[in-house]
């Protein structure tokens, strides 16, 4: 592997069924109101081929981690999203495959993303030799953000739809991103 290069491989579990769980991971355009600790904007990519029946259109992401840069990439949906998972491609500061895939297990959803990338933004490419482990950890920084704030998602569309979830309190609000000044910048 090259040191621009990434594999990355997590495993998430959550109440919810794998239905749930792909509404909610299947649906780009929503990634900042739920996930908002990583994914800055969403813009969907006008034109092209209309997509095939369960693929949605391209979208253009602003997103970040811990670490105080940003990344831009299109965000492509390869395979149908499906209750069993979907797969896709990334194009732009990060270029490479995820996979999703959701597994039920009992009440809860066991979710596994594969992802393997390689940096294309001059930053992360110059520095990658050097600061690789720092910016896998941030990876699997904001991973464990998206596993917070899908919990929280799937406890929000529960309560919105009356299905009773144990809990006796609101759910609280996803994580904020962190340096939260460089969602303004160009």
């Amino acid at each position: 592997m090259g040191s621009t290069d990434y594999e990355f491989r997590t495993v998430w579990r959550v109440a919810g069924t794998p239905e749930e769980v792909a509404a909610v991971l299947g649906d780009a355009t929503a990634l900042p109101r739920w996930w908002p600790s990583v994914y800055l904007s969403v813009e969907p990519v006008a034109g092209g081929p209309e997509p095939g029946p369960g693929v949605p259109r391209p979208v253009r992401l602003h997103t970040k981690g811990w670490l105080p840069y940003t990344l831009r990439w299109t965000l492509t949906v390869t395979e149908p999203v499906t209750s069993r998972g979907f797969a896709l491609t990334a194009a732009g500061d990060l270029n490479g495959t995820g996979r999703w895939t959701f597994e039920p297990d009992g009440p809860e959803t066991v979710i596994t993303y594969d992802w393997r990338v390689s940096a294309a933004k001059p930053l992360l490419r110059r520095l990658s030799w050097l600061f690789k482990p720092g910016f896998a950890a941030n990876h699997r920084w904001a991973m464990a953000r998206g596993e917070e704030s899908l919990a929280l998602e799937l406890r929000r569309r529960r309560a919105a739809a009356g299905i009773a979830t144990g809990a006796t309190h609101p759910v609280p609000p996803p994580p904020r991103p962190t340096f939260a000044w460089l969602r303004w910048r160009a």
